[in-house]
Formats: C-alpha cells, sequence, structure tokens
C-alpha cells in the first residue's frame, strides 16, 4: 500500500510539473518572451542569425526628423521575412538632462519599450545600443559622468527584460575615443551594467568606426563570458557610399562605381572576415557583424551581389548578422511602395 501511494504521489507531481510548464510556455508565448536561457554567448550569437536595424529612426535627433517613423507593422513584416533579431540604435544623449543626474526621459523610456515589446511579441530578439552621443566622440572626458549615468539608467530600467534583449555599449567609437579611452570608458558602463545585470549579454566593438582593423585594440575581460564582439563593415567603402552626403564632397566622384563579385573582390572581403575570425578565435569570443549595407545610389544589381557576398562570407565565419537597415537609404524595405526591395531581401534571407 505504502508503495502504491509513493506512486500515485510520483504521477500527481509529475502531472502538476507538466501543467506548471504549460502554462509557463504559454505566458512566454502571449507576451513575446523566450522559454529558452541563451546559457552562452555562443548560443545566443547563434540566435541572433541575420538580423536587420531599425536606422534612421529612435537614433535621430528626434524620430521622424530623418524620415523614419516606427510603425507596428514592422516588425511583423521583419520576422515574417525571415529575419531572426532587431538591431535598434538609440539616441539616448537627446532625450536625457545635461547635468546631474541626467535623467532619461520617461516618455522616451516609454517609446524604446514600444519597440522592444513589439520585437519581443514577434519573437524577435532584440540588441538596445546607444547611437550618435556626438559629444561623447567630441570630449569624452567631460561627458563620461553623463555617459556612466545613461547607462545606469537603462540597466536598471531594463534588468528584467528577457535574456532575448542584449546591450550594445556604444556604437562605432571614433574621433576623439582613442583606443585607450574607450577602454576605460566601456569598462565604466560595463560596470554598471553588470551591476544591475548579471549575465546579460553584452556588445562591445573597437575603435574606428567598429573597424576589422582595430579589434587588435579591444580588450575585453577575461572574466566576463557574456559578451559579443562586434565589427562593421562597408568595404570598399567607395562603391558602399557613393553620393552619400555624409562622406564628405568627395563621394560624388564615386558615383557610378560597381561591385561584380571578380574573384579579387570576394578575396578581399574573405580576407577581411578572416581577420575578425582570427582574432575571434584568439580571444575566445563570437562576432557580431552588427552592420553592413550599400548606399541607394549604387546599382541594385551590384548592391545585391556585395550584400549577398558580405551575408555569405559572413555567415560561413558563424558571425551573427545585421543588415543597414530597414527602410531608409539603405534599405531592403520601401516604406513608399510598402513593399521589400526584393533583390535586397533575397540576398539577406537564404532561400
Amino acid at each position: 500500500m505504502e508503495r502504491k501511494n509513493l506512486l500515485q504521489n510520483k504521477v500527481m507531481l509529475a502531472e502538476r510539473i507538466t501543467v506548471v510548464t504549460v502554462a509557463l510556455l504559454l505566458i512566454c508565448q502571449i507576451y513575446g518572451v523566450a522559454a529558452w536561457s541563451y546559457k552562452s554567448s555562443e548560443t545566443f550569437n547563434n540566435l541572433l542569425g541575420n538580423g536587420i536595424n531599425l536606422g534612421n529612426a529612435l537614433d535621430a535627433p528626434k524620430e521622424g526628423d530623418w524620415g523614419v517613423t516606427l510603425q507596428p507593422e514592422y516588425f511583423s513584416l521583419i520576422k515574417n521575412a525571415g529575419f531572426t533579431h532587431v538591431r535598434v540604435p538609440i539616441r539616448w544623449s537627446s532625450h536625457a538632462l545635461t547635468v546631474a543626474p541626467y535623467s532619461i526621459d520617461t516618455v522616451f523610456f516609454n517609446r524604446v519599450d514600444w519597440a522592444m515589446n513589439k520585437a519581443l511579441e514577434q519573437s524577435l530578439l532584440v540588441v538596445l545600443n546607444m547611437h550618435h552621443y556626438e559629444l561623447l566622440e567630441q570630449s569624452p572626458a567631460s561627458q563620461k559622468d553623463r555617459f556612466i549615468a545613461l547607462w545606469q539608467q537603462i540597466a536598471q530600467h531594463y534588468k528584467n527584460a528577457p535574456d532575448t534583449v542584449a546591450f550594445e555599449i556604444y556604437n562605432e567609437p571614433s574621433a576623439a575615443m582613442d583606443e585607450a579611452t574607450w577602454s576605460d570608458l566601456s569598462a565604466a558602463a560595463l560596470k554598471v551594467i553588470r551591476a544591475e545585470n548579471p549575465h546579460r549579454i553584452v556588445i562591445i566593438g573597437p575603435v574606428k568606426w567598429n573597424s576589422i582593423d582595430s579589434l587588435p585594440s579591444l580588450k575585453l575581460p577575461a572574466d566576463d563570458p557574456d559578451l559579443i564582439a562586434t565589427v562593421h563593415y562597408y568595404e570598399p567603402f567607395h562603391f558602399t557610399h557613393q553620393n552619400a552626403s555624409w562622406a564628405g564632397p568627395e563621394s560624388k566622384q564615386w558615383l557610378g562605381t560597381k561591385w561584380s563579385d571578380s574573384s579579387t573582390e570576394r578575396q578581399r572581403m574573405i580576407s577581411d572576415f578572416n581577420k575578425a575570425r582570427d582574432w575571434g578565435l584568439a580571444n575566445k569570443r563570437k562576432i557580431y557583424l552588427g552592420e553592413f549595407g550599400a548606399y541607394e545610389q549604387a546599382d541594385m544589381p551590384s548592391r545585391a551581389l556585395w550584400t549577398r557576398a558580405v551575408r555569405e562570407e559572413a555567415n560561413k565565419q558563424n558571425f551573427s548578422t545585421a543588415y543597414w537597415e530597414f527602410c531608409s537609404g539603405f534599405g531592403a524595405y520601401d516604406p513608399v511602395l510598402k513593399s521589400w526591395r526584393q533583390p535586397i531581401l533575397k540576398a539577406l534571407i537564404q532561400h
């Protein structure tokens, strides 16, 4: 009788565990929260897969200033097209006090929350970054306290976010942010992030606009396994930025530059990616290609060839990727026609 009761109790316990598990899975599905734990930066990097940047929206001085206002349907469009994550560039510095305590505007926080939750509802992973803090780039020493205070608030605000949300400390450190300065700033930001998010994935890239050639200068703490290194790729620059106004007046002279995927062109790309791969292997870090794209002034056949080549070679190296960007000057989606630019989409998504 005792053994029979024991067996019945075990069966009842198993049934209860099953009911609880199913309930948790349903809750995760309803609220768009992934029902897994990334467990490692390698797993997270694999799950990032091939994503896309929601550029020129929350990274503009004010959303809409650069022609992009995020719409609810964008997230389902991205998911249904086959992308697995969104990178959300954010200009926090335009929405925070310039004097202590450097408080971030609640309305802006709510807008970022909305974007994050819309992505999570579609089971997309999310990378939240800090973008275009121009005063920090020009005068890092004078802006350090504000930079750290911003990250302290972001870390606190999102400490209970699902572990499918990653932080990226800063986009393309450049200008006065040299190697030593960036090492100091990123270490200080990481410290305040870890106080609230001890195991959240944090993404950090090197100086000189996250260039692959600057990876050797990137020093990441060996005792923090939850880090991913990021690089950006826009080579050859004369092709990807032809007639781009922010690239300087000389960019007009590059107009008409083509990319044919010749063996020489492809080999240069492979050589560049091999450098990133070798650094990652030597430093036991996964690589996230957080930006790549060719501006709309290039001809579409060349853009599609280049985009496919970058995606293919990055995937061969097991880099995760995020195309720059969704619906502006590099856009894979046309917001006026409300349709994907098929040559770019096909280049980005394996069919």
